[in-house]
């Protein structure tokens, strides 16, 4: 998912924060950086931007997520507001990059818990799926012995019928062997 955090600098100066796990790129004149798994710290004599994703903020902005808007806790500091040339802005820097992991978790939080009920909704789908499947085969089933048992029942009454014109058919002659 993409994320612009808009993190720009133009003294010399240094940030580091933590996170669980890094998917962006960095760019700058003359910055140096170096990236380990959950530890970002950037160097620069220059100005230097530092952009989360590959595709800017479209996904973030169907979240209702702004570019800049990471960070702005109680300090009213932005990211896009950072100028980490000093100690008290590089304080600043961690604090806005706090906030912004902040609320990445509680969307991710929230992300999660809808698909957690996506989850549930699908597994209870086809639950009732598999129960729709045993009913419709029982009806089938019980259908199939009804029709068993009027077949037999009209095979009985056939073959009794046959049974009367046999002998309906020996009377008359046995009538004639009596008189013959």
């Amino acid at each position: 998912m993409g994320a612009v955090f808009g993190l720009e600098g133009d003294g010399i100066g240094e940030a580091a924060f933590g996170t669980d796990s890094i998917d962006g790129r960095i760019s700058a004149e003359g910055v140096t950086y170096e990236t380990t798994y959950g530890t970002v710290t950037l160097e620069s004599a220059g100005k230097f931007t530092l952009e989360g994703g590959s595709n800017g903020t479209a996904a973030l902005e169907a979240l209702g997520l702004k570019v800049g808007t990471f960070g702005g806790g109680e300090d009213g500091q932005f990211l896009k507001d950072i100028d980490i040339s000093t100690f008290e802005g590089a304080t600043a820097a961690i604090t806005a990059v706090d906030n912004a992991l902040r609320s990445v978790t509680s969307t991710r939080a929230d992300l999660g818990a809808i698909q957690n009920r996506f989850e549930s909704t699908i597994s209870n789908l086809q639950i009732t799926q598999e129960n729709l499947t045993a009913a419709n085969s029982r009806i089938r089933d019980a259908d199939f012995a009804s029709e068993s048992a009027e077949l037999s029942r009209t095979q009985v009454l056939q073959q009794a019928g046959i049974s009367i014109l046999a002998q309906a058919n020996q009377r008359p002659q046995q009538v004639l062997s009596l008189l013959g």
